[in-house]
């Protein structure tokens, strides 16, 4: 087992105990699995994951963010109008690149 791993794995752990995730109680967990692991991860997943909610970010890793479903509402009637106009350019710029001289299998 990865030590990134081993140290995830403990800081799943104390939050579904919902214990607080610190260097010394990782340090505890993983040692208590056997695992060999720097102490530099311990301090370092410590401080990335002090005063996240890991259990929203583990649920909502692949929702939309909620700025994308909002700007995708408003800009519906706009985009509609704009495909024709963005047709148009796609197409010019394939024909630009049959004018350079050479194709795939020449």
């Amino acid at each position: 087992m990865s030590a990134e791993l081993a140290v995830v794995y403990a800081a799943l752990i104390l939050e579904d105990d919902n214990i607080e995730i610190t260097a010394d109680k990782l340090q505890t967990l993983v040692s208590a699995a056997g695992v060999e692991v720097e102490p530099i991860w311990f301090s370092l997943y410590a401080k990335a994951l002090a005063g996240q909610d890991l259990k929203a970010l583990l649920l909502n890793v692949g929702a939309p963010g909620s700025g994308a479903a909002a700007s995708t509402g408003a800009s519906a009637g706009a985009a509609a109008a704009d495909a024709p106009a963005e047709e148009e350019k796609e197409e010019e710029k394939e024909e630009s690149d049959d004018d350079m001289g050479f194709g795939l299998f020449d």
